[in-house]
């Protein structure tokens, strides 16, 4: 990954390498008063709750003057749910970061603890300078990193090979005479959850990232500003592409990742051949399968290239999800932090969210040949950037999430969608 940039917003760059190695157990807590701390995740079902409750339990074991209260919360709700939750003092001490402009937001807002010096020596061997990063803000950690999530097209080979589709799209051309093969054999091309907002909004920020160059992309990260024309062809490469029709039908009341009839369900049960994801869309998918197993032909690709834009060939958007403390979480909490950046925690992570971890010596057990390819694009790409809503914030990755849908709906146009995140660019 050397060389690699790395767009986390607010300004936030990085060169570095996933490359270190060792491993450490929990860390006994020194102090003899009982302390009681909660943790908010987004794992409510299967495998990734029964990770955070085997997790906990111990930790607890190893510090018994500590007690955590796990709450499980869908991920589609918690964002709002811990934004009222900070607002409010009343925040849980533990819980899900994404990063990016949420994250500079808390910090700005005295939400979060400073964990610099937290950090424990045990963790910098084997979670690399890059993964920290992805957590900095003004040169100071504020999460602990725990999994590596790039985006791309995770595809269903069996699907493909049905179609006559020897090989991954290299392009948005190829991409789309792909999309009339899948046709052709009677399955929905491509799975989209719209009724989430978010996963519609990730096919904008894809075309965005091959139409803006890296340059143009951090300038807008800093200034809200999107008057390049580079987002407007964005917006009208995604409206050009959805006028083939490639989606599931009744995509815009499509949930992403609840139930079969979601868009990874649909994957998952070889309704829809493909589906724009992260790399947590394994494991998901997966958890929808008839038997609840990862889904034996799934494939992974990196987003097709587009011809004529200015973004670095090669690039690619993901995050790198960690957790965070609340400013008034005990001292334990950084410690529970440091526990779950440990060699068999985040080995244990993998194999629950069938995701890449970020412990490099964890990452050497995955063996499924999609996520070794997304580790592959993930470590040979020019330039990262975190996902786009993330980037820029609640109110605007909102704005645009929304906006996205309602274009893709038939109620704006491209120039609508650019005026909508301009609009709340204004309102802060």
């Amino acid at each position: 990954m050397k060389g690699m940039k790395l767009l986390t917003g607010a300004a936030v760059l990085v060169l570095g390498s996933l490359a270190l190695s060792a491993c450490s157990g929990p860390s006994d807590s020194s102090s003899d008063s009982k302390v009681s701390m909660t943790l908010w995740h987004n794992a409510t079902t299967g495998p990734g709750a029964a990770f955070w409750k085997t997790t906990v339990a111990d930790f607890e074991k190893a510090n018994p003057n500590v007690t955590i209260k796990v709450q499980a919360i869908q991920n589609e709700d918690l964002d709002g749910k811990l934004q009222t939750a900070l607002n409010s003092g009343d925040a849980p001490d533990i819980f899900l970061q994404r990063g990016g402009g949420k994250m500079a937001a808390m910090v700005q807002a005295g939400q979060l603890m400073d964990l610099t010096d937290k950090v424990s020596s045990d963790t910098k061997k084997v979670v690399s300078d890059a993964s920290f990063k992805a957590e900095t803000y003004q040169d100071k950690v504020w999460a602990m990193p725990v999994s590596v999530l790039p985006g791309g097209l995770f595809y269903s080979q069996d699907l493909f090979k049905a179609a006559g589709i020897t090989e991954a799209p290299a392009t948005i051309d190829d991409l789309s005479a792909d999309v009339q093969k899948l046709k052709a054999t009677g399955v929905a091309p491509i799975a989209l959850g719209a009724k989430d907002a978010w996963p519609a909004a990730h096919w904008f920020y894809w075309f965005a990232l091959r139409e803006c160059s890296p340059a143009t992309m951090e300038k807008t990260a800093d200034s809200k500003d999107f008057s390049d024309g580079c987002w407007l062809k964005a917006a009208q490469d995604l409206q050009d592409f959805a006028a083939q029709n490639p989606f599931n039908d009744g995509f815009l009341t499509t949930s992403a990742q609840q139930g079969a009839g979601s868009s990874a369900g649909l994957v998952a049960n070889h309704k829809a051949a493909m589906e724009l994801m992260g790399a947590w869309d394994p494991g998901v998918i997966a958890s929808l399968t008839p038997d609840q197993k990862p889904l034996p032909d799934l494939g992974f690709y990196p987003f097709p290239e587009l011809s004529g834009g200015k973004g670095e060939p090669g690039a690619i958007m993901g995050g790198v999800d960690g957790y965070s403390c609340s400013v008034k979480a005990p001292k334990q909490c950084a410690d529970f932090l440091n526990y779950i950046a440990t060699t068999p925690v985040q080995e244990a992570y993998y194999k629950a969210f069938n995701a890449p971890p970020v412990n490099t010596e964890a990452q050497k057990q995955v063996t499924e040949p999609y996520l070794q390819d997304v580790l592959a694009a993930y470590n040979k790409a020019p330039y990262v950037s975190q996902w786009l809503d993330t980037v820029l914030g609640q109110n605007i990755g909102n704005a645009l999430n929304v906006a996205v849908v309602d274009m893709l709906a038939g109620k704006s146009d491209p120039k609508g969608l650019i005026q909508a995140a301009n609009d709340a660019a204004k309102k802060g």
